[in-house]
């Protein structure tokens, strides 16, 4: 959608009302304040060989040891020791093989020498729902970052932040409405169904989260003053919960998360969450269950279809209110 704040906005709370991304001003207070997750997605999809075998490789996680988690197609055919290459300039050594296709790889080059070789060698890893038989075009190369995006190590992107714009938070920012930046890498994990009828069961991939001290100290001073917290997209809010003490403050933070929110959760810091409508069976379309409540959530995708809403993360967008 051009521009991205022209897209669809369904506000969610004691009642339903159509509006736009643009009107979201509107909605907030000035004393709120948006956290926003300002991770940048790389070109995680990778292909690669091992002698003659063809071995499709998609990054999951930088480990804190330099090494990085990733999922293999074909894993089968690879063993710890051998050798797969990318590019003339790409190679990476497989150090283990893990269960359900997962691999740890140690790659030739770091730092920038690193990046500006993957960024040769590999391709969005676009959900599997937006079809481009063809691979990524271009125009995901731009669409499929944030405005806020500065930190390389998402798979995916935080959707709910693709429909921001310098307008828009040039009119959020005179409206007395405050933003802080988080980050959450998005790992691969987020397009995995839960499978199991036994959703308790069921474990997200850890993601690499940071908060900074003086992010943490705006979100408290925020809400010691009244004001609420908008967690922009599900990345923000389960980094915010997963951090949170008892009482709902936020310390700095740098680590993993892997918080599985469930219907029954109970909420510490969040106040409202804009996000995308997702799909069924997914650890988000539970996770905005547990935060706006099973009833609503039904009635508002109920509307959403009937209205022409578009959905996942090329999508329309939501403001949801806390249960």
């Amino acid at each position: 959608m051009r521009p991205r704040d022209s897209a669809k906005l369904l506000s969610v709370g004691s009642e339903l009302r159509d509006l736009q991304v643009r009107d979201l001003p509107s909605l907030l207070r000035s004393g709120d304040i948006l956290v926003v997750n300002d991770t940048k997605v790389i070109p995680a999809q990778l292909a690669a060989r091992r002698g003659s075998a063809q071995i499709g490789i998609t990054l999951d996680q930088r480990r804190a040891d330099g090494n990085w988690h990733a999922l293999a197609r074909n894993a089968r055919r690879i063993a710890a020791g051998d050798e797969l290459v990318f590019s003339p300039r790409l190679s990476a050594l497989v150090i283990e093989r893990q269960g359900d296709g997962g691999v740890a790889l140690r790659f030739n080059l770091e730092n920038e020498a690193f990046w500006a070789a993957l960024a040769e060698a590999g391709a969005l890893a676009l959900p599997p729902y937006i079809d481009r038989p063809a691979g990524p075009t271009s125009e995901d190369g731009i669409d499929y970052q944030t405005v806020f995006a500065a930190h390389q190590g998402a798979v995916a992107a935080p959707t709910a932040g693709l429909h921001f714009t310098p307008k828009l938070l040039a009119d959020l920012e005179q409206k007395g409405v405050e933003r802080v930046h988080i980050t959450l890498h998005v790992g691969a994990g987020t397009f995995l169904p839960v499978r199991n009828d036994d959703v308790a069961s069921h474990r997200m991939h850890p993601e690499r989260g940071i908060i900074s001290a003086a992010a943490a100290a705006r979100i408290n001073d925020a809400r010691a003053r009244g004001g609420r917290v908008i967690a922009v997209g599900t990345t923000s809010l389960r980094l915010l919960e997963a951090t949170a003490a008892p009482d709902g403050t936020i310390a700095s933070f740098n680590g993993d998360t892997s918080l599985f929110i469930l219907p029954g959760h109970q909420f510490r810091v969040v106040d409202l969450l804009m996000t995308n409508f997702h799909l069924p069976k997914s650890t988000l379309f539970m996770l905005v269950c547990a935060f706006a409540g099973l009833t609503r959530m039904r009635n508002a995708y109920s509307h959403a279809i009937n209205n022409g809403y578009r959905f996942y993360s090329y999508g329309d967008s939501s403001l949801l209110e806390r249960a």
